[in-house]
């Protein structure tokens, strides 16, 4: 067998799978690839005909589980693409009747220890150190696909010094999360659509054409010349604002540029030869829901966010223009409307810092002046409406400008996507959201599963998570219903859950209030919850605003050093850096060290 005999092996079971697709459904070929690499590389496999039912037993159950990242929900894809494998082999020649028959029985066999081994490792920070690891790889280039430049990335940053490993994932992850937006909500399709072919942008776009006619010459720019621009702007009735007083090219008339480029770039208008005419998306525009919103955007994208190369000297509507995305991303993750005013002067305090500008004296007034043209035509486009003293974006501003971030690498969340989610997505996922949009989630998500399932798969993300993500499970339990008192009683023997247990328990009636350890436990939780995305100081003011105004927090804190809580000692150390009570604060302190000390931690 040729030392390659995975790529081969691959490549043909691509091929076989494809003829058969229309029959048997899709295959994950590159999951089978995966498995087979795996084979070789961990278990010693030769080739495709050695597969045995002792290897595929010892790949399922040994190697499988210590090398790759998988939730228990895809437990039986994965076996399907075995036996899917194992077909192949037998029907390529590779194996034969009788052992392809044995491997399937023992496919059969391993399934339920598989399921629990899986279920077993499928922790929320192990999926989250394997994201955060993908999107490393993925920042540096590689492709995911190629084995061997994984194994080589892999490698390579496994050598690399820890405190270099370190720096480079906290890297990641503020960027990470610089590239997450607020959930919003979407509107219906058919109504985007509506809202697409009645916006003005569309309508400017189709009179442009229609002025075209079936063809007009064009210069060697590829735009109309003097005259027929302002032939354009007048059989169009096109505002022009922004007009220059003399008009000797397009760009005099920033309006009609910015119409002409949009309808370029969006093919409702093709150039060739020195002529322009009606383009190949012009039906779209009146085409159905999908054709209409893909073409919008395109005019949307191109009109709203014209580019402007800083070299060439910027005048205040092209500065205005190069930073209205932010703009527009401020409408978006803005909640409620958006006082111009204030967008006014953040956007002039940005462009101050950003750029180098002759006239700083004039450059307020300027900036006023064109972001006020900027928002009105965003306005007529149908992308922005006047509401309650300032301005928000339209449904079809919200879709448009949501697409654009997508499309920009941004994470993009809408209400009700987490509805379907595994626990540990919902949990993740609440974390971008506000009160009123969170709650909307959770209601969302538990009418869509009976009570004892919704509280096994919350009680899982609290046993495998950390603080935080089993702080919000805790949340969203509360609201479970007594019918899972059985599952919530059956978690209650783990450390990490038992405080949580109980005081879903006595929430409900079915049992006592929590004991003054499990009050100790809890609050020490809480608080490292908090640790992980606040500074101390603030995570502190957190957990004491939120605290009983009957706690003795004073006398608890002598004794917390004692709680069975990995992160005791950080949280004490907090509380005595930042407690507003100097002898609470000296008493953490003190607990602090003997936390440390009893725990052998530095």
């Amino acid at each position: 067998m040729a030392e390659n005999w995975v790529e081969t092996t691959a490549r043909d079971l691509r091929r076989w799978a494809d003829e058969r697709a229309a029959e048997h459904g899709v295959m994950d070929v590159q999951g089978a690839r995966l498995l087979l690499e795996l084979a070789q590389e961990e278990l010693g496999l030769a080739g495709p005909g050695g597969l045995t039912p002792e290897l595929l037993r010892r790949l399922l159950l040994e190697v499988f589980p210590d090398t790759v990242v998988a939730g228990a929900d895809e437990v039986p894809s994965i076996l399907a693409t075995l036996g899917r494998t194992v077909e192949f082999l037998r029907d390529a020649g590779e194996l034969d009747a009788a052992r392809a028959a044995a491997l399937e029985d023992e496919l059969d066999r391993v399934a339920p220890e598989f399921a629990a081994s899986v279920a077993d490792t499928d922790t929320v920070e192990r999926r989250t150190a394997a994201e955060v690891v993908t999107g490393l790889m993925a920042a540096d280039g590689v492709d995911l696909d190629d084995g061997a430049a994984v194994e080589h990335w892999v490698r390579d940053f496994e050598a690399l010094p820890e405190e270099e490993r370190y720096a480079r994932t906290e890297e990641y992850l503020r960027q990470a999360e610089e590239l997450v937006v607020p959930p919003v909500r979407l509107a219906p399709r058919a109504e985007l659509a509506a809202a697409a072919r009645a916006s003005a942008l569309t309508a400017q776009a189709r009179a442009l054409v229609a002025w075209l006619g079936e063809g007009r010459a064009v210069d060697e720019y590829e735009e109309p010349g003097p005259a027929d621009a302002a032939a354009a702007v007048e059989a169009l009735g096109l505002p022009v604002p922004r007009r220059s007083p003399e008009v000797e090219d397009l760009s005099d008339l920033p309006e009609l540029e910015r119409l002409w480029w949009a309808a370029v770039e969006a093919e409702v208008i093709e150039v060739a030869g020195g002529t322009a005419r009606p383009g190949p998306a012009l039906p779209d525009l009146d085409g159905g829901d999908e054709a209409v919103l893909a073409t919008w955007l395109m005019l949307f994208d191109a009109a709203a966010v014209p580019e402007h190369d800083p070299a060439d000297g910027l005048d205040a509507v092209e500065l205005v223009q190069n930073e209205l995305t932010g703009v527009l991303i401020h409408l978006y993750e803005h909640d409620g409307p958006a006082e111009p005013a204030d967008l006014t002067a953040t956007l002039i305090d940005h462009i101050a810092e950003s750029y180098e500008v002759a006239d700083a004296g004039g450059l307020p007034g300027a900036v006023a002046e064109a972001l006020r043209l900027e928002l009105a035509d965003l306005e007529t486009w149908g992308a922005v409406r006047a509401a309650g003293g300032g301005l928000v974006l339209t449904p079809l501003g919200v879709w448009g400008v949501r697409e654009l971030l997508l499309a920009d690498g941004f994470v993009a969340p809408v209400v009700g996507d987490l509805a379907s989610a595994p626990a540990a997505e919902l949990v993740a996922g609440l974390l971008w959201h506000r009160h009123d949009t969170a709650d909307e989630e959770i209601t969302g998500w538990l009418a869509g599963r009976p009570a004892d399932r919704a509280a096994a798969e919350l009680l899982a993300v609290m046993r495998d998570g950390g603080p935080g993500a089993r702080n919000l499970a805790a949340g969203v339990l509360q609201r479970v219903g007594p019918e899972a008192a059985d599952a919530v009683r059956a978690a209650a023997d783990h450390p990490a859950v038992r405080p949580y247990a109980s005081l879903w328990l006595a929430g409900h009636g079915l049992g006592g209030a929590l004991s003054r350890d499990e009050y100790v436990w809890v609050f020490i939780d809480t608080v490292a919850a908090m640790l992980e995305t606040a500074e101390p100081h603030e995570a502190v003011a957190a957990a004491l605003a939120e605290a009983p105004e009957a706690a003795d927090l004073g006398a608890a804190v002598e004794g917390m050093w004692r709680a069975d809580h990995p992160d005791t000692a950080a949280v004490l150390a907090a509380l005595g850096d930042h407690h507003p009570d100097r002898a609470v604060a000296k008493a953490a302190r003190t607990a602090a060290y003997k936390a440390r000390s009893v725990r052998g931690a530095p």
